[in-house]
């Protein structure tokens, strides 16, 4: 682990980037609380000041990947500080619902830019014994901000200040911003741009075996001279990747972890929690979140991906599963005491551990690692403007459909998705541990050369 203690730095501020991520995501579950009792706004609008991100994350992502590939990783990164800023203290300050939903949105833009650059960025600069581990870094980050979100929503619980949580996102960003200023550039996206001098530098800063770097070097020279031509998408020997890519980023929200971050406290309330318990209780949720994310990174580079990715889907179903028979079945609780309140609390941890020492990290650790250099900034772009139009679906309608049929039936429904994306995982889903990003594209070019190889 001698690369990770050299270059901890710049892993450090390579993945801070998810969190604000985490934060920005996160603190909404709390705020909305008091949000709601200020602006009393309907169920749709609810669900809009949530969703108001989601939406400007879609932009974010769907910009920033071919952006990523014209302009460089680290400089969509600071674009990203930037917007995190300035989106943070708007809503801090926002006069009503719709200015509050407008700036939500700019963090929105932010958020989805650094939801694809983090990855691809710790991606490209980590070596690939342990990239699985470094790119993991951003799932940390992200279940980190998560629960500093948590715990600031209760200090600021027995007041209500909603604007505080939704405004201190701005003391990190500028972290961010800051310690981006020193930052190299990916030495993948400067070897596709022709500039390997700058490439040498950066992956001799990055790695303890010179001889280790100068190989990395050339192979990343070799497989941009081979398929730095092939820049669509509509390439048969790059559809299989992007199938995969697209899979794995949308199942990662129809699957319902947005319900659980955004709403858990309302869920709560609903069965029986004051407010100030709900969101005590939620402090809970981002610290097993946290603790799972950890085992995660340790397990990732020595279990493999795709087993963690099925055990991850079994805990999933079987808590939704739980949650949503025990709603229907057991009657409305009065106090957390009560049986359906305390199965409640139970699913809904048991859910953010399966979720987050499995899936969480994984499919950011993977959708880097599937698409070919060439056209990974923009092929991720595409996957990730469909994650959050996903997460963007669950989590506008969320409200919407527990308020019509109750929240048994709704979380019945994210398990059904759940036993879907357990099919596709094993149908589809290939395995990359210990692979580097290179031998991972020869291997896609492989294929297809066999696949159109005459019978």
């Amino acid at each position: 682990m001698a690369d990770v203690r050299d270059n901890a730095r710049l892993y450090f501020f390579g993945a801070l980037g998810g969190l604000l991520f985490g934060y920005d995501t996160g603190v909404i579950s709390g705020a909305i609380l008091f949000i709601s009792d200020e602006f009393d706004p309907t169920p749709f609008l609810e669900g809009a000041v949530v969703a108001g991100l989601l939406l400007g994350a879609m932009l974010g992502a769907g910009a920033a990947g071919r952006l990523a590939d014209r302009l460089g990783r680290r400089a969509l990164l600071l674009g990203a500080g930037v917007l995190f800023t300035l989106g943070a203290l708007g809503a801090a300050v926002a006069q009503d619902i719709w200015a509050l939903i407008a700036f939500r949105f700019v963090i929105g833009v932010g958020v989805g830019s650094a939801a694809l650059i983090v990855p691809l960025y710790l991606s490209e600069l980590a070596p690939a014994k342990i990239r699985g581990a470094i790119t993991g870094l951003n799932q940390l980050m992200i279940v980190t901000g998560i629960l500093i979100a948590y715990l600031v929503d209760a200090a600021f619980a027995s007041s209500g200040e909603w604007r505080w949580m939704l405004g201190l996102a701005a003391i990190p960003s500028l972290v961010l911003i800051a310690g981006l200023v020193r930052m190299p550039e990916s030495p993948r996206w400067l070897v596709m741009h022709g500039e390997e001098e700058r490439a040498r530098e950066v992956l001799r800063s990055a790695r303890s075996d010179q001889d280790e770097a100068e190989r990395e070097l050339r192979e990343m020279g070799e497989v941009e001279e081979e398929e730095g031509g092939l820049r669509k998408l509509a390439e048969p020997w790059i559809r299989p990747a992007l199938v995969v890519a697209v899979g794995l980023a949308m199942f990662q929200q129809l699957i319902g972890i947005n319900t659980i971050i955004y709403f858990a406290p309302t869920t709560l309330t609903g069965v029986g929690y004051g407010a100030d318990a709900a969101i005590y209780a939620n402090i809970v949720i981002g610290v097993l979140n946290l603790a799972a994310t950890l085992v995660a990174i340790r397990l990732i580079d020595r279990v493999g991906r795709k087993p963690l990715l099925i055990a991850g889907l079994v805990g999933v179903i079987t808590s939704l599963a739980v949650l949503g028979i025990s709603l229907e079945a057991l009657p409305t609780p009065d106090e957390p005491g009560d049986a359906a309140a305390v199965i409640t609390l139970a699913c809904l941890a048991a859910y953010i551990v399966s979720f987050a020492a499995t899936w969480g990290p994984v499919v950011w650790v993977m959708l880097p690692e599937v698409l070919p250099l060439s056209v990974r900034g923009t092929a991720m772009g595409v996957a990730i403007f469909l994650h959050w139009g996903a997460n963007f679906a669950v989590s506008q309608t969320f409200p919407i459909l527990t308020d019509a049929f109750d929240p048994g039936p709704v979380f019945l429904g994210y398990a059904v998705i759940a036993v879907l994306a357990l099919v596709f995982v094993v149908k589809l889903v290939p395995e990359t541990k210990g692979k580097s990003l290179e031998q991972i594209e020869e291997g896609l070019v492989e294929d297809a050369e066999r696949e159109a190889a005459p019978a």
